[in-house]
């Protein structure tokens, strides 16, 4: 495949970024490529929110990725409207990132107010998320507190019994 700007420079800055960063990074570079400047703070601040292990930094650029694929759609589809390819990346791409289909398509539909879109949103939501089940089976979210678990359990910093039932939950 093709390597991007910001895939190798996250490489080079933290070897030890998983998978789905370097991705969310070469699909950045992809979406912004035509601002160079925008495309390095986006693809720093997704370092830095990563790197600090909390999960923050999702929401918005999973957003704003997804919107960009849907619009460099529209040139491929010249008949749809380019609106609604952006709509339609945006919940796409924010389902597969944290395999919430009905949260993702709930928080789209909300946010650009557009209910004619319901119907598409709900089936493009559920096809991201079972396509990225199929690529990752466990969550982000679900990851991120296993790793936050395990991270406060090795320091000692969790207590007995509410330590156990968090871990049970995850």
């Amino acid at each position: 495949g093709a390597t991007s700007l910001p895939g190798l420079a996250a490489a080079r800055l933290a070897p030890g970024l998983d998978a789905r960063l370097a991705a969310n990074l070469r699909g950045a570079a992809l979406v912004t490529g035509t601002n160079g400047k925008t495309s390095t703070a986006k693809m720093l601040a997704t370092i830095v929110s990563y790197v600090s292990g909390i999960p923050g930094g999702i929401f918005a650029p999973s957003l704003a990725i997804g919107a960009g694929f849907g619009s460099n759609l529209a040139a491929v589809f010249a008949d749809a409207p380019a609106g609604a390819l952006a709509t339609l990346g945006m919940v796409a791409y924010f389902s597969g990132v944290v395999q919430a289909p009905i949260t993702a398509f709930v928080i789209v539909m909300e946010m650009t107010d557009n209910h004619n879109m319901t119907i598409p949103l709900m089936a493009t939501s559920v096809i991201a998320y079972a396509v990225s089940r199929i690529v990752c089976p466990t969550p982000l979210y679900k990851t991120m507190a296993a790793s936050f678990l395990a991270r406060a359990n090795s320091s000692g910093e969790t207590s007995g019994q509410a330590g156990s039932s968090l871990k049970n939950e995850v």
